[in-house]
């Protein structure tokens, strides 16, 4: 049965009894401890605190020790063995006090944890919180929001500048950069501000313009539908950069388009299609004999890629062109996933979605290709681009090196 303490000066009884810590007041008025209300279970604890029950189960709990003989604080690294722990392992003793967890082994070791860490660390609390925040939008929500561009220079030279930008990608998946030579060479500077350029098979800087010099529909004149890149990869790209360089002509402007956003349209009208296209996974295929360049790239996962323990999507591989034969669905399931295509297909390219973006020399755009899916119209005349890919940990961490959340 489930203890609490009301005193908060009451010590814990001794024996079997489960007791657990009630809130006191702290200084200048200021709310005390939250009640915590603890019960011991065959094979786990069971701890309510800050209107989270937890299941804890003893093992996690004797793992993630963060003495000084477990856990290294100086590198932030493990060092107690996992596999030493005895998977029958059961605490000898628990106390609980105002803010921490006090449990002891039957070796003696004494394990101690804040109960504010708890919550944040533990399934449960994990549950209630985002990863990655993020402000999901369509074209009029972004023109509302009045994003700025940063300016090069400042950019290239000022945290303040740098941390804008970044924000403003995490945020919204795209951002722009202003002012900046319209060379490849600058480009390439300005993408190693925030990254390591990954190279691919189409290497590391590249020029863009349409002279069918790769099998690919996006080295001609021809309009792109709404899509993401490299899907055919086993990990897609992360970040792309595109620099309009040049361009004397008609036409060519560039469509982007949140597929978070049009995702959780689908969660909210139809949750059991969302579930399917978070589940299915399909192939996409790169197949490419032009001149000197043979590739077959395959690449295999869901449409909607989600963290299971909160629902939360991250990824969305989604590219027409390039998707495969469908072999990987057995028929009974099949149609039912065309149904899902379709309904995110036509979130996808409702025009109140449609955010058009005239590139221009100076203006370099970065695109989070694991949420926004791009395209453009037809053109005519001269155009080319040129861009990279980013490899994604390094700009998250070069956001959470300036204090952002990523």
């Amino acid at each position: 049965m489930w203890c609490r303490r009301l005193p908060a000066l009451l010590r814990a009884p001794r024996g079997g009894s489960l007791c657990a810590a009630a809130g006191a007041r702290g200084h200048h008025g200021a709310p005390g401890a939250l009640p915590c209300a603890w019960q011991l279970r065959r094979d786990h604890l069971e701890l309510r605190y800050a209107n989270t029950l937890m299941r804890l189960d003893f093992v996690w709990l004797r793992d993630h020790c963060r003495s000084a003989s477990c856990y290294n604080s100086k590198t932030n690294q493990r060092s107690l063995d996992t596999a030493s722990v005895d998977l029958a392992i059961k605490p000898k003793a628990v106390r609980v006090d105002e803010t921490t967890l006090f449990l002891t082994w039957p070796d003696g070791h004494v394990t101690r944890y804040g109960l504010e860490w708890l919550v944040k660390n533990s399934y449960e609390g994990q549950k209630q919180q985002v990863m990655h925040p993020r402000i999901l939008w369509n074209a009029e929500i972004y023109r509302q929001a009045q994003i700025p561009s940063v300016d090069c220079r400042s950019f290239l030279e000022t945290d303040e500048g740098l941390k804008e930008f970044l924000q403003n990608f995490l945020l919204y998946g795209i951002a722009f950069v202003e002012n900046v030579t319209p060379t490849k060479e600058d480009t390439e500077v300005l993408a190693e501000r925030i990254s390591l350029i990954r190279e691919t098979i189409y290497g590391r800087m590249w020029y863009f313009t349409s002279d069918f010099s790769r099998g690919d529909t996006a080295y001609t004149k021809l309009a792109l539908d709404r899509h993401t890149d490299t899907t055919y990869f086993q990990e897609p790209c992360g970040i792309q950069v595109f620099h309009c360089l040049k361009h004397e002509g008609t036409g060519g402007r560039t469509l982007l388009v949140d597929g978070f956003y049009a995702a959780e349209q689908v969660l909210q009208q139809a949750p059991d299609q969302f579930e399917l296209l978070s589940k299915v996974p399909l192939k996409h295929e790169y197949v490419e004999n032009v001149g000197g360049c043979h590739n077959h790239m395959i690449g295999v996962g869901p449409v909607l890629n989600v963290y299971p323990w909160n629902n939360e999507l991250y990824l969305i591989r989604y590219n027409n062109y390039d998707r495969a034969v469908i072999n990987t669905v057995p028929y009974d399931v099949v149609h039912r996933w065309y149904t899902a295509h379709r309904t995110l297909t036509t979130e996808l390219r409702r025009p109140e979605n449609e955010l058009w973006v005239k590139l221009k020399p100076g203006k370099a755009l970065f695109i989070d290709n694991w949420r926004v899916l791009h395209g453009r119209e037809a053109f005519t005349g001269y155009r080319q681009l040129c861009g990279c890919y980013l490899t994604r940990d390094d700009v998250l961490n070069t956001a959470r090196l300036l204090g952002l959340q990523a």
